[in-house]
């Protein structure tokens, strides 16, 4: 069995600001969703990333902000286990980041000897 990682990627939108109750209905889908994938035993591990950060370029030069040069924004990721590629990538399918115009990456980890 493999580990794969699950990236989240989407276009934040300036136009749409949920409602406090849209954003716990968000919350309970990917609670769902996570919650099946560690029923199976395959769940590894998750983490939202923050909005703060610096990234580091060639020549010691440090910018603000983990900002890539696109409007998309990495969210979070997640880390599975599973016995193929193809079987990462179902699980991928019932992400809720798919229901907003996000998508998912879904890339194996490979170990570091």
């Amino acid at each position: 069995m493999s580990e794969f990682m699950m990236i989240f990627r989407h276009t934040p939108s300036a136009d749409y600001q949920p409602s406090p109750e849209e954003m716990e209905a968000s919350l309970k889908q990917w609670q769902d969703w996570i919650g099946s994938i560690a029923a199976q035993g395959k769940f590894v591990s998750t983490n939202q990333l923050g909005f703060n950060g610096k990234t580091i370029k060639p020549g010691n030069i440090i910018t603000d902000g983990p900002y890539a040069e696109v409007k998309e924004i990495v969210g979070g990721y997640m880390i599975v286990k599973a016995d193929s590629l193809d079987e990462a990538i179902e699980f991928g399918k019932g992400c809720p980041i798919l229901a907003i115009g996000g998508h998912v990456e879904v890339r194996d980890i490979m170990a570091l000897n």
